[in-house]
């Protein structure tokens, strides 16, 4: 068997990183820059006012006071986008809104609260200090640094700040379009009937939810039967457009494993992984093309995906930082596991106030079928290779879902 870390390596390896892209600034949330982005202009551009009210030279106010008013001429309004700002002369004032440029001559800004809100003529009430309520140019961004370092994700502020400095468009990882196809002669496609010996088909739904939060575009192949010319007509014509095929059942050791007999000696290796559950995985190029093979049982699938294909999906878009948040806990009740083999169990982590170390309980059995478990379940247990039993109250390791 080869071990989880290899076989996580391994399909990491598979998937490389994604080539760079130029999108709109609209199509690259969640998405990782590819390279730096310099800035175009500085932010702010200009020297601007913070607040709404008078932009004033601070020798004229220096005296003023709430008793003891200074009155100044209001000489222009300058609001917000004007562009011919004039000059302010020494004993007057301009009327000022947030955001507007601060006139030549002035060195702060008087809020409107501190005066009476005169429009020809202002009476202030407070002194004024060189540089009060004043944005200066570049204190926030300076022109030509770097406003995003390669590797960023593009969230909320990345995309604003992006657009600040003048940007319509950005060079990203582009997400894989991704093939996720289901096997199985017993799958059902909901809502038709289901005839004894069938189940349902789950597996798809799962991983194309799971991928597309990564923001990875995916169709869907359900319910593959057990036949490997089907198996072939079904996935070949779609190659073309796909970036990674992945598929789910059809890899263990039966007599009926379609995606093993479709792919071994097609460029994909079939191997048993040191793990519970989710032991049968397999990975290689078939036409070129970039396949994962999962098993069929849908815990299996999960934990498969949170244990190498999110992470491999996640390095392939750039990011720099793969892993779920991991913590320690202490259980809540005993645990069993086989020699040999990283046990997955979901469980639900909470960590009172208070807490150093949070507590962990399973839910649901080891089976790889018990898929309602999984939906009460905010965490994977991990009990390493050579734990076989781990007693209540000692502390794990939980991937924090």
């Amino acid at each position: 068997m080869i071990s989880v870390d290899d076989y996580r390596a391994t399909v990491t390896a598979l998937l490389g990183t994604a080539a760079p892209t130029i999108r709109p600034l609209a199509e690259c949330a969640g998405l990782v820059l590819s390279a730096d982005v310099p800035a175009g202009v500085s932010l702010p551009p200009f020297d601007n006012s913070a607040m709404d009210g008078y932009a004033v030279r601070s020798v004229d106010v220096v005296e003023a006071t709430a008793e003891r008013a200074v009155e100044l001429p209001v000489a222009e309004d300058i609001p917000a986008g004007r562009t011919d700002v004039p000059v302010l002369l020494p004993g007057t004032a301009h009327r000022i809104m947030t955001g507007a440029p601060l006139p030549t001559g002035a060195d702060s800004v008087v809020m409107v609260e501190h005066t009476d809100g005169g429009t020809e003529r202002v009476r202030i009430h407070a002194p004024a200090t060189p540089g009060q309520h004043v944005r200066r140019t570049g204190e926030d961004v300076a022109q030509g640094t770097v406003a995003l370092a390669k590797g960023s994700v593009l969230g909320p502020a990345q995309l604003g700040l992006a657009a600040a400095v003048g940007l319509d468009r950005l060079t990203v990882h582009a997400p894989p379009r991704v093939l996720v196809v289901s096997t199985g002669s017993e799958l059902v496609t909901p809502p038709d009937e289901l005839r004894p010996g069938q189940i349902y088909e789950s597996n798809s739904v799962m991983l194309a939810a799971a991928i597309r939060a990564l923001g990875c575009p995916v169709e869907i192949v359900r319910s593959v039967a057990d036949d490997v010319p089907q198996f072939r007509a079904a996935i070949e014509p779609r190659l073309a457009e796909t970036d990674l095929v992945v598929t789910s059942g059809g890899v263990s050791a039966g007599a009926y494993e379609v995606v093993k007999d479709a792919l071994t000696g097609a460029g994909v290796t079939f191997a048993k992984v040191a793990m519970q559950p989710g032991g049968p995985q397999g990975c290689g190029r078939w036409h070129g093309v970039p396949v994962v093979t999962l098993p069929g049982n849908p815990v299996s699938v999960l934990v498969s995906f949170e244990a190498f294909l999110r992470p491999a999906l996640l390095a392939a878009l750039g990011y720099a930082e793969t892993d779920r948040r991991q913590a320690r806990a202490r259980l809540t009740e005993s645990l069993r596991s086989p020699a040999g083999r990283r046990q997955f169990r979901r469980g639900f982590y909470w960590q009172a106030e208070g807490q150093v170390t949070g507590e962990v309980g399973p839910r649901g059995g080891p089976g790889s079928h018990l898929l309602a478990a999984f939906t009460q379940a905010n965490c994977l247990i991990v009990l390493p290779e050579e734990v076989t039993e781990a007693a209540a109250g000692a502390e794990v390791s939980v991937l924090l879902l």
